[in-house]
């Protein structure tokens, strides 16, 4: 079974420490790589972690604060450098296209990268492939910010004593499968009844954003939240002011949102210990794990069958 992973390559917000790298996360989901907020220094982050740049095959930016996209030039070019051969689709607000585009021509190289870009003006679906759907939502920060939503598909599967009853074999199946109902010796059935529906696993990303209704709806159900907890709630003014989330929103968002697991990072360098952000979250939500840079985590698979 192909695996599923969440890579931290950097938990610092706006000023990086001695164990600190600025932003930056890399999930890998089966075959693919997906790149969420390089920040300065992701470039050497991903060696140490050992992520290449060919294993990347979308890349996310929440929005245009320098700890979440300076890290974009060098990703770049590593993956010109790399030739890396299939073509990378790159998530973006579409207020911030201008910074982008100066991102990714920030010096001179051999530009050998195939990028498409996606800038995002509304909440809804961004992309859509045969096994997941993507999903962005507008945020409440102090510029456009996007989160963003990882949702795999429903999968089905038959019933095979069902199927043997009703005689239903070989390639009658797979037209049962594709049309939805079928008619054998002179019954109708419908595929409803002959199969069980399991929920696909789903991963929310929630960075710089005020506590608001639309990051709730963006994680309502999500298997995995990473989400930022800039600040814990002694600086509570501060995260308002400043368009960010304490630990205990954190922890509250997660529980309204009926997450199973929650995933905190971004943390201010005016705290040295992230427990403390633990802490303060499980107040809210039981289920609560402060990133450090470089940690792997397993990402679930949904085992849940659809009511």
């Amino acid at each position: 079974m192909s695996a599923r992973q969440l890579i931290v390559l950097g938990t610092a917000c706006q000023v990086p420490t001695r164990q600190r790298n600025h932003n930056g996360y890399f999930v890998k989901w089966d075959d693919e790589g997906f790149l969420f907020d390089p920040g300065e220094g992701t470039q050497r982050q991903m060696t140490l972690a050992g992520v290449a740049a060919s294993q990347i095959t979308k890349i996310f930016i929440s929005h245009f604060h320098g700890d979440h996209c300076l890290g974009l030039p060098g990703v770049v070019q590593r993956i010109s450098l790399d030739e890396v051969q299939h073509p990378i689709h790159v998530f973006f607000p579409a207020s911030g296209e201008i910074f982008y585009r100066r991102l990714v021509q920030a010096a001179i190289f051999q530009a050998k990268q195939k990028l498409i870009p996606h800038p995002i003006e509304k909440s809804g679906v961004i992309f859509e492939s045969d096994k997941l759907i993507f999903k962005a939502q507008l945020l409440d920060h102090t510029v456009d910010s996007v989160g963003y939503r990882i949702q795999e598909k429903e999968t089905i599967n038959f019933i095979p004593e069902r199927l043997e009853k009703a005689n239903i074999r070989g390639g009658l199946i797979g037209k049962f499968k594709d049309a939805g109902k079928i008619s054998v010796d002179g019954n109708n059935y419908f595929l409803k009844d002959f199969v069980t529906r399991k929920r696909g696993s789903s991963f929310t990303y929630i960075l710089d954003t005020r506590f608001c209704q639309q990051a709730v709806d963006l994680a309502a159900d999500s298997d995995v939240l990473l989400c930022e907890a800039t600040y814990m709630s002694d600086r509570e003014d501060m995260a308002g002011k400043f368009g960010h989330l304490t630990a205990a929103q954190s922890g509250k968002l997660a529980r309204l949102a009926g997450v199973r697991k929650l995933y905190l990072t971004h943390f201010s360098q005016i705290y040295s210990d992230s427990g403390d952000f633990v802490r303060e979250a499980e107040q809210e939500f039981n289920q609560v794990t402060a990133l450090e840079d470089l940690q792997r985590f397993d990402l679930p698979r949904s085992k849940r069958l659809v009511k």
